[in-house]
C-alpha cells in the first residue's frame, strides 16, 4: 500500500479503511486527493483485505470539490479539466471493478463529487446527522461526474432529475426511505451498524459475494460506458460558462451567487 497525503488508509485484519483526511476543509477534494483516488481502489483490489470501509475523518464525509481547485482548473483551461474528468472515470470504474465489498460509512455530509463517491459504494450506512446530494448545479456545473448514472438506478429517473436539477441535500432518514442509502442510524450507533455489516460480509463466502457484486455492477458499467463520458463533456462545457465563474467567485467571497435569468442574458 502506497503512502497517501490526503487519504488515511489502514489495514486492520481483513478490513481496509479508506478515509478522506482533509477535515480542516470538510474533506473537500483538491488536486492531490483527486489524483490519489485514481490509485486507492486499485491498491485495495490488490490488498489482503476482504471488505473495504469508506468514510471521512472529522465531521464531514466530503464537501465535494475544493473551490480553490475548481478555480485553478478554470484558469488553466480545457487540457487540465479533461485530465480531471479522466480521473473521475478511472475512480468510478475502479470502484465498480473491485470485487471486494465497499461499505460506505457516511459520517457526515456528502456533496457533489463526495456524493458520487459515496453512492458508488455497495452498502451505505449513514449517520442521521448526515445529508447527501449532488450540488453541481449550485456551482453552475452540469452534474456530470457520476450521479447521473447512479441516482436513476437507486431512486428512479424523476426523483433523480428533481435532486440533480435543484442540487438539494437529502437528510439521511429521507435518503434511506428513497433508497439512496441502506441505513440511517443515530450517530452514536454508526460504528456498531457498520461493524455488523462488516461481520456479515466477512462471515460469508468471499468468492460468491465478490462475483455477485461484479454481476450486479454490469448494469452500472453499461451506464458508465454509455453515458458517463458524455455527461463529463457537458460538465466540461459548463466549467467554461459564466455561471460557474460567478459561483466560484461568490463562494470565495462569502456571498450568494447571482445567476442571471434567461431574459437578462438575452
Amino acid at each position: 500500500m502506497r503512502d497517501y497525503e490526503t487519504l488515511d488508509v489502514s489495514l486492520d485484519g481483513d478490513v481496509l479503511r479508506i478515509a478522506i483526511d482533509r477535515p480542516e476543509a470538510a474533506n473537500a477534494i483538491n488536486a492531490t486527493a483527486h489524483e490519489e483516488f485514481t490509485h486507492v481502489f486499485k491498491d485495495a483490489y490488490r490488498s489482503d483485505a476482504k471488505v473495504i470501509v469508506l468514510t471521512g475523518n472529522g465531521d464531514a464525509f466530503c464537501a465535494g470539490a475544493d473551490f480553490n481547485y475548481l478555480e485553478e482548473q478554470h484558469a488553466r483551461g480545457m487540457p487540465e479539466a479533461f485530465e480531471m474528468y479522466r480521473q473521475d472515470v478511472d475512480l468510478i470504474r475502479d470502484m465498480l471493478n473491485c470485487h471486494k465489498p465497499i461499505i460506505g460509512r457516511l459520517n457526515g455530509h456528502a456533496a457533489g463529487l463526495g456524493a458520487t463517491i459515496m453512492l458508488f459504494s455497495d452498502i451505505i450506512v449513514a449517520s442521521e446527522q448526515a445529508k447527501i446530494g449532488d450540488t453541481h448545479v449550485k456551482a453552475g456545473l452540469v452534474a456530470g461526474d457520476g450521479c447521473t448514472v447512479i441516482m436513476p438506478h437507486l431512486i428512479g429517473m424523476n426523483k433523480a432529475k428533481e435532486l440533480l436539477m435543484t442540487g438539494e441535500l437529502v437528510p439521511a432518514d429521507e435518503a434511506a426511505e428513497l433508497g439512496l442509502v441502506n441505513y440511517a442510524v443515530p450517530h452514536e450507533e454508526l460504528d456498531k451498524k457498520v461493524d455488523e455489516m462488516v461481520d456479515k460480509l466477512l462471515s460469508g463466502p468471499q468468492t460468491a459475494i465478490g462475483y455477485t457484486k461484479l454481476a450486479l455492477n454490469q448494469w452500472l458499467q453499461q451506464g458508465v460506458d454509455d453515458y458517463l463520458l458524455e455527461s463529463l463533456a457537458f460538465e466540461a462545457l459548463s466549467q467554461r460558462h459564466d455561471d460557474h465563474t460567478e459561483a466560484v467567485e461568490a463562494f470565495l467571497a462569502g456571498r450568494e451567487p447571482d445567476f442571471p435569468s434567461a431574459s437578462e442574458r438575452d
